[in-house]
């Protein structure tokens, strides 16, 4: 069954931020301090492939690029760091938040080689859905993605989207050029897909 635990709601600065535990991944808000972590995940070539970046501009990341990461992302409200045993892993945010359209798009990365593919952004997503969907009030989360990264595709069909289109030739990558998909989730769906998962 599947089990999505409540936000635990606290005060960061002017920013009412939220923590969300499930039963494996642990969603909580960014600080200046991710730096060091970020750093000691280092940057893995087919890792920043899946973002775009082609081999010959992969670059080991600095402490002071790590540092402006973890600034940055500390002053985004709705950006989380990706913990597993306590340990970050990787980041899941929203972006483009349109409250009068109740929509936003989403991204997520999960830096750590060895942990992709065992689920953990899935159970991260679907615990950021739960949040954007019910909290936030949200009617539509969007996500854009290369059409060669079948894993995160997977990912997010898993969570219940669905490709809405395809813009043709939009990344040059590794010499080529890719086409991205545009994918999305209507709160609708994600209450039909929690039913689902319930009954089974």
């Amino acid at each position: 069954m599947l089990r999505l635990a409540k936000p635990i709601i606290f005060e960061v600065g002017r920013a009412s931020m939220v923590s969300l535990k499930g039963a494996g991944v642990h969603l909580r808000p960014a600080s200046p301090d991710d730096a060091e972590a970020r750093f000691s995940l280092g940057t893995d070539a087919d890792i920043s492939r899946m973002f775009g970046v082609s081999q010959s501009d992969v670059k080991p990341i600095t402490r002071d690029a790590a540092e402006e990461w973890a600034q940055g992302q500390a002053q985004n409200p709705y950006a989380w760091m990706i913990e597993l045993e306590q340990r970050l892993i990787g980041e899941i945010k929203l972006h483009s938040l349109n409250f009068q359209d109740r929509r936003a798009s989403m991204a997520v990365a999960i830096y750590d080689p060895p942990l992709l593919g065992k689920g953990l952004g899935s159970e991260a997503i679907r615990l950021l859905l739960q949040h954007a969907f019910t909290e936030l009030k949200l009617h539509r989360i969007g996500i854009r993605v290369l059409a060669y990264n079948e894993r995160a595709i997977r990912a997010y069909q898993k969570c219940g989207f669905v490709v809405e289109g395809r813009e043709r030739e939009t990344a040059f990558v590794d010499g080529k050029w890719h086409d991205d998909l545009m994918m999305g989730l209507l709160s609708t769906e994600f209450q039909d897909w929690l039913r689902s998962k319930v009954r089974s």
